[in-house]
């Protein structure tokens, strides 16, 4: 159980934290149905969660048996990072933990969302803490040449882990790609290769292809950076293999379109966790039922699930998203392979 005063203390904290961050300075307007006056927004949504919503469910969540990470065991898989080191020919996917993954296509070697920090929170003595250690320790990374960034949440863009990137040898050969609104932030952190990108833009790297697509989802990274920088997914192509990575959204039309216009995918990495309440998640998080769906949409031949028993970040149990996704893949028909949960630290090869 989680004690009311340490929780309120820690919330407090990190609001403290929050009102000096950094946020990003760039704000454009457009035409577009996803751009403001102010910075963006979501098409298919018309709700704005307050303040006073997260208040309501932090105070809820005071009352809740929130399991310590502490109970949580989650194997780490046995890897062999000398061969990710080398490969330069064969297609995997290493699911690393939460939302990042290492992707190795077209001779590329590429990291979405990484986070290899203790805890996901502008500061890292308070805040949600790993449960798991990194899959694939950040000592044993390949060298990276593409980075893929979905949106400015804590759990998702990781200051800590940016300067490390920047900082390895050969890191300032390493390009970030990000919504707009997010350049200038990785500027001020001497990243020197950034692009930045709107909604079904489009940018050659090399043998690939890279394209920002919609996602319903939102951003903040201080107390007044609200929607100021843009949230996507990601989709890479080369000529005989597409991905596509999902990051953070709630379910919606857009993933219909992503499937029509740029799939059928071979590869997908699709969220499955932080989706409860329910009456304060579902229109940002999508659930593993909902995963499925996004799975259908999209038309990808096979899936990984992403977002899910690394950091408590939400109401659920850590382990249940695995559990209610084989639910929900036999009741719509998927095989055990269309859709698979790895283990933290886990390679496929496609």
């Amino acid at each position: 159980m989680i004690r009311p005063g340490i929780s309120h203390i820690c919330v407090l904290l990190i609001i403290a934290a929050l009102v000096v961050s950094g946020c990003p300075k760039r704000i454009l307007t457009s035409n577009e149905a996803h751009h403001t006056e102010t910075g963006f927004r979501n098409v298919y949504l018309s709700e704005k969660p307050g303040f006073g919503a997260f208040l309501k469910w932090r105070w809820e969540r005071v009352w809740k048996n929130v399991p310590s990470p502490d109970l949580y065991q989650f194997p780490i898989a046995s890897g062999d990072p000398q061969f990710l080191q080398e490969n330069r020919e064969k297609t995997t996917l290493t699911w690393i933990g939460h939302a990042t993954v290492l992707l190795q296509m077209g001779g590329r070697n590429i990291l979405t969302d990484p986070h290899f920090s203790l805890r996901a929170s502008p500061v890292q003595w308070a805040g949600p803490k790993r449960v798991v250690e990194p899959g694939l320790s950040f000592a044993d990374l390949p060298p990276i040449d593409i980075v893929l960034i979905s949106h400015d949440h804590y759990d998702s863009l990781d200051e800590e882990t940016v300067k490390k990137l920047r900082e390895r040898p050969g890191g300032q050969l390493t390009t970030f790609y990000v919504p707009l609104g997010l350049k200038s932030w990785l500027q001020a952190r001497g990243v020197s290769r950034a692009v930045e990108m709107d909604w079904w833009q489009r940018q050659k790297d090399g043998p690939l292809e890279i394209t920002a697509v919609p996602v319903q989802h939102w951003s903040k990274r201080s107390l007044f950076s609200r929607n100021k920088s843009l949230w996507a997914g990601w989709v890479v192509r080369s000529d005989d293999f597409s991905f596509f990575f999902c990051g953070d959204s709630g379910y919606t039309p857009h993933f219909k379109e992503i499937g029509r216009r740029l799939g059928p995918f071979d590869l997908a990495a699709i969220p499955i966790g932080a989706y409860e309440p329910r009456w304060f998640m579902k229109n940002h998080h999508i659930n593993p039922e909902e995963s499925v769906m996004v799975h259908k949409d999209v038309r990808s031949k096979r899936s990984v699930a992403i977002h899910w028993g690394t950091f408590i970040l939400t109401d659920e149990p850590l382990d249940e998203p695995p559990q209610r996704l084989r639910r929900a893949m036999k009741e719509q028909g998927l095989g055990p392979q269309d859709f698979v949960v790895l283990q933290h630290g886990e390679t496929i090869i496609e």
